[in-house]
């Protein structure tokens, strides 16, 4: 794939522990064949690199940038502030002027460590209600709604080399897109630096809103920013909401779980029908959208196994569970061969 687009887009995936490790050869051979972007799935994440006031755990971020560096790949780094899978002392700050410290001394230490070791970072993540507003996070509550310009402003002083994103779901849908415009020219307007837009892509089968997506590509162009696709999947099995509220969940039921042994071929045939529409719409608007990554390697890693509800067999990615490419794999490709 990273060859087949090499002339249009940076071609991603997001990785976990296991594979940041290269534990296995067969995994990490597809990962460097395939990809030229990475994307840590969790490792970069507050709670895992900030999990105490004072104390920083760099251990597998650092191997994911050496990973990185070793395969001339960019790496971008997800992510400086996003109100789930927080640090979990955080919560129990109760003074402003204490948490303000948190808030600052994390973007700038963790920021400034990897300045120009990677290529960019999803400074904040999530910031937004389906409407547009602002989502009452403990950010919100604690530092007022320009705590995203602040995230930005703290993130450009300690990472001049690092080009700088916000990122978010349904970000494509027209009330949350208008949300996030607003969000963006604040931040313009105070002068500090944004670089891109990421639209993360969690879509279902028969269901990808390809004319969304494509008012929200040249809409976000116009306002001079790069466009990504950061956490691409195509969801097979039924939910009943939108989204990817991480904190949402629906009951374990064995109709929620129908492919437990198997996916049937006109399933398949709809997903890679939706991937080569996404791509063609990708190859389209090649001088705006600079990385497409997937949000995961293949069907078993992926976190829509075990989200909305826990425990199913998803196959939302490129791969299968043993990692043999699938229809939309090929469906992808055939677009420019």
């Amino acid at each position: 794939m990273k060859n087949t687009f090499k002339n249009e887009f940076k071609i991603g995936a997001a990785l976990n522990t296991a594979q940041i490790e290269e534990r296995d050869s067969k995994m990490t051979a597809l990962i460097m064949q395939q990809f030229n972007a990475l994307t840590p799935e969790n490792v970069m994440k507050s709670e895992v690199i900030h999990p105490a006031w004072d104390t920083y755990d760099f251990t597998v971020a650092d191997k994911l940038v050496a990973f990185a560096q070793k395969n001339k790949m960019e790496l971008n780094g997800h992510t400086l502030i996003w109100h789930s899978q927080l640090s979990p002392f955080a919560r129990k700050i109760n003074s402003v002027d204490s948490f303000r410290t948190f808030f600052t001394n994390h973007i700038k230490t963790i920021a400034s460590r990897y300045d120009g070791k990677i290529f960019s970072w999803d400074v904040v993540n999530e910031a937004l209600n389906e409407d547009g507003t602002m989502r009452k996070s403990v950010f919100l509550e604690k530092l007022g709604e320009d705590y995203v310009i602040e995230a930005f402003r703290l993130a450009q002083q300690a990472a001049p080399n690092t080009e700088l994103y916000y990122n978010d779901y349904n970000n494509e849908q027209p009330a949350k897109r208008n949300g996030c415009i607003q969000l963006i020219k604040k931040i313009q307007a105070a002068g500090v630096r944004i670089d891109g837009v990421g639209i993360q892509g969690h879509w279902h089968v028969g269901k990808v809103p390809l004319k969304e997506i494509e008012e929200s590509i040249e809409a976000y162009d116009a306002l001079g920013l790069k466009v990504m696709f950061t956490e691409l999947d195509i969801e097979v099995l039924p939910r009943n909401f939108q989204g990817a509220d991480v904190n949402q969940r629906m009951a374990t039921d064995p109709s929620l779980n129908p492919y437990v042994n198997g996916i049937p071929a006109n399933v398949l045939a709809q997903q890679a029908k939706d991937y080569e529409n996404l791509f063609r719409l990708f190859l389209k608007h090649k001088d705006k959208v600079t990385r497409v990554t997937l949000w995961g390697v293949d069907d078993g890693q992926s976190w829509l196994n075990d989200w909305p509800v826990r425990g199913r067999t998803n196959y939302p990615l490129l791969f299968d569970r043993t990692l043999t490419p699938k229809p939309a794999f090929e469906a992808v490709l055939s677009l420019k061969n």
